[in-house]
């Protein structure tokens, strides 16, 4: 690809719309089925504006495929433990099938303890060790849902990956390290970077695919990436600002993710294709 041309961009608004579609038809069709309604029950502690708004918007979503969104708010000053009893009871009530921790919790709070909290057959954000566990060995079980919509998105796009270098900028345990092993599981080869790596630049340029998923906007220099390159953005920045400096990733890169519209939509899209699978799994009717 000439440095004159212009990267395609992946759209995950249209992608998330589809599978939302599908979602709903499928949640449709469970309540016709059996009579119940797929319910995806969302914690939220404190009233951080940022998480206010996510979690207001993934309700908005949950109404429009058919799925049940339940809210429990809980005050900032929760307990580990007081969060942990919440989650179990959650994890013990027949009427919920998915369960999703809004993140960060508040820095007195034991994050890790909250999430094994979650039973795997209802962590539908795929953020348990036993998820993660199962995206790492290709058994059964839930995706952590950004790395899911990534997938997802290559996918939609055709995006070959066997034999492939693929550079995961990012080392959560949400987001990098399952993407990555999302990616090994499709023959890709896989380079773990972060913030502290010594030479990122060097390690990008020979990537045939970068998931820059760091947080640090346009830690990845559009200059770097490799011509025809895939280009996976999932960081967001104040401004909409991603984790690449886009303008001139654009110019080399083959394939793109903008932000926004690229791989949020998908995180949203898959919870909910979770949520509704949960249920048809919980209630007997379909295997993972």
């Amino acid at each position: 690809m000439s440095q004159t041309q212009t990267a395609r961009l992946m759209d995950g608004v249209g992608l998330a719309r589809r599978i939302v579609e599908e979602t709903s038809s499928k949640a449709t069709e469970l309540a016709r089925r059996v009579g119940v309604t797929p319910c995806l029950a969302t914690v939220l502690v404190g009233e951080d504006p940022a998480s206010v708004t996510y979690v207001r918007m993934k309700r908005a979503r949950c109404a429009k495929a058919g799925i049940e969104s339940r809210l429990v708010s809980l005050p900032a000053t929760t307990t580990t433990a007081e969060l942990v009893e919440t989650l179990q009871s959650l994890s013990q009530d027949a009427g919920v099938h998915g369960i999703l921790l809004q993140h960060p919790v508040g820095p007195h709070i034991d994050e890790r303890a909250a999430f094994e909290a979650i039973a795997p057959e209802k962590d539908v954000d795929g953020v348990t060790m036993s998820s993660f566990g199962a995206m790492s060995f290709g058994l059964p079980g839930f995706a952590s849902c950004t790395p899911g919509g990534i997938m997802r998105l290559l996918d939609e796009y055709e995006v070959d990956l066997a034999g492939q270098h693929a550079a995961v900028v990012g080392r959560s345990a949400i987001l990098g390290k399952p993407v990555g092993m999302l990616l090994l599981a499709r023959n890709a080869t896989v380079t773990y970077c972060h913030s502290r790596t010594t030479d990122l630049a060097a390690i990008v340029q020979e990537a045939d695919v970068v998931v820059a998923a760091v947080g640090r906007p346009r830690l990845i220099r559009g200059e770097d990436v490799k011509p025809g390159a895939v280009v996976i953005d999932a960081g967001y920045n104040p401004g909409n600002v991603g984790d690449v400096d886009f303008d001139t990733a654009r110019t080399r890169a083959r394939l793109i993710t903008p932000v926004p519209g690229g791989v949020g939509p998908m995180t949203i899209a898959v919870l909910l294709a979770q949520t509704v699978d949960a249920a048809s799994i919980q209630l007997g009717l379909a295997g993972r």
